[in-house]
């Protein structure tokens, strides 16, 4: 939990800080890339993060992960402009996206199949917690010390988080190979090349240039000869990085795509729910947070019940009827009365944690199940890839739709020289004499419509999930039961045993 928080907290925490940041490094017109460098690196690398724990084991790589973490926060304590700091959040990434697969994995490794949503469920108060945690500890750290301290901060969790794994974490033994472990580095390096091409790509599409510019097709162009290319080098790679299996089981491939349409859906909220609350609603930054950290108070509880669900009606009903409500309660979000109340879009969000928390934790630990120790750690990384993939591509889809729409809306506005741009017609709201009083209703209206589309998309992604479980997910997913000597069975219960007693 403690590595976990490590990743958990970085984005809300940083976030806080960016004026300060900018305020002291410079570097305006890059900021983002504070942000998109981390994704970028925490994506693309847990493929490879993910075959290296089936291969070498879950500690090694657990351990590597925090100190590169660890080391990349030193760095970015020390950046002295915004190239350096963005080249170190880059190394933080690198870190990060070892944490986030493996410690999902290791759950899965010590504890039984009735245990794990209970686990699971603490990570997932992790999250929570980090959610509303992280910007508080931002704004005191950036606003009464200094920027810095918002990196050197995850140095005592970091330290102690190290302690405790290399200390109590106990993996089983497991047989030697007959031959040399082998790495697919060709692989790897294609992986990693095809997802920075694609993910800067949608990423800075329409931010930092046109869609229609040289540079999005030329990114999108390269990053799909590149996927060309590795699918050929996956093929015949001895050990590949992304497994053909991966695509060809029916339970995995349809878990992929179901939670990849999950971090499509996922943008709505996270990304557009409080441009609403503070354009629309008239919100503070601090009362706008509070209204989407609400979701986060519902998940894990929802996600810590959803066994009680599963284990009568099966893992993939469970799912279809959590992605059911989220379907209905994204729908309902374009109904809501304008300028409505904040309790409105809170009590939805609120909502939504359930339906979401009824979705996603049964299809992690169904998938879980259904694979052997040796293909739990690329497996685990297949599904949080996907749901990774899934969020940028929804950031750049409904980021389009909603500039789109908020174009169109204010063609006849009663005042010329307005901005197109959803964030820029957002900093322009927060300056009270900026508009005339119809001026601002009629901005104000655009917004609610260009995020009521945007609502309308995340429901479409919705019904793409539940179209990739009745389709393609199996009534009953095939659960393994790993034999006695096998790693995850006695050996693991003994490990897991010592490591509950030395806590």
């Amino acid at each position: 939990m403690l590595g976990m928080a490590l990743a958990a907290i970085d984005g809300t925490i940083v976030s806080t800080a960016v004026p300060q940041i900018v305020g002291d490094l410079g570097g305006l017109t890059v900021f983002s890339w504070l942000f998109s460098g981390y994704l970028l690196a925490v994506t693309v690398t847990l493929p490879l993060y993910g075959k290296l724990s089936d291969t070498f084991g879950r500690k090694p790589v657990l351990v590597a992960g925090i100190i590169l973490f660890l080391v990349g926060s030193v760095l970015c304590a020390a950046a002295w402009n915004m190239a350096a700091l963005i080249a170190f959040r880059i190394v933080q990434g690198l870190g990060g996206g070892a944490l986030q697969g493996t410690v999902q994995t290791i759950a899965a490794d010590l504890y039984p199949l009735k245990e794990r949503p209970r686990i699971q469920a603490k990570l997932s108060t992790v999250w929570a917690t980090s959610a509303v945690a992280g910007p508080v500890a931002g704004g005191l750290l950036a606003g009464y010390a200094d920027w810095r301290w918002i990196f050197l901060i995850n140095l005592p969790v970091g330290a102690v988080a190290l302690w405790l794994v290399v200390r109590h974490l106990h993996e089983p033994s497991r047989p030697r190979p007959a031959t040399r472990p082998r790495v697919d580095w060709a692989g790897a390096l294609a992986v990693f090349a095809t997802g920075s091409l694609l993910l800067t790509a949608l990423v800075q599409g329409g931010v930092a240039w046109p869609w229609l510019s040289a540079p999005s097709i030329g990114l999108l162009g390269a990053s799909a000869v590149l996927a060309a290319l590795t699918v050929v080098i996956e093929r015949r790679a001895a050990e590949p990085i992304i497994p053909g299996w991966v695509w060809r089981r029916r339970t995995i491939a349809s878990v992929n795509l179901a939670l990849g349409a999950m971090g499509l859906l996922m943008v709505a909220p996270t990304v557009f729910l409080p441009t609403y609350a503070q354009s629309v609603l008239g919100l503070g930054p601090i009362a706008a947070g509070f209204v989407l950290s609400v979701m986060t108070l519902s998940w894990p509880v929802s996600a810590a019940l959803s066994d009680r669900v599963y284990n009568r009606i099966g893992f993939r009903r469970t799912a279809m009827i959590g992605m059911s409500a989220a379907l209905l309660i994204l729908l309902a979000f374009p109904l809501l009365p304008y300028p409505g109340e904040p309790w409105h879009p809170a009590l939805l969000m609120l909502l939504l944690g359930a339906a979401l928390g009824l979705f996603q934790l049964p299809l992690i630990v169904g998938v879980q199940s259904t694979v052997g120790w040796a293909e739990r750690g690329t497996t685990t990384a297949s599904v949080l890839f996907c749901r990774q993939v899934g969020q940028s591509i929804g950031a750049a889809l409904f980021g389009a739709v909603a500039n789109g729409v908020l174009a169109a809306r204010l063609l006849d506005a009663p005042v010329d020289g307005l901005p197109g741009d959803l964030d820029a017609v957002t900093r322009a709201l927060e300056d009270p004499g900026a508009f005339s009083a119809a001026a601002t209703d009629h901005v104000r209206r655009a917004v609610d419509a260009a995020v009521d589309h945007v609502y309308i998309g995340a429901a479409g992604a919705a019904a793409l999930a539940l179209l990739a479980l009745i389709t393609l997910a199996p009534r009953r997913f095939p659960i393994i039961t790993e034999p006695s000597g096998a790693p995850g069975a006695a050996e693991t219960a003994r490990a897991a045993g010592r490591a509950e007693t030395d806590s």
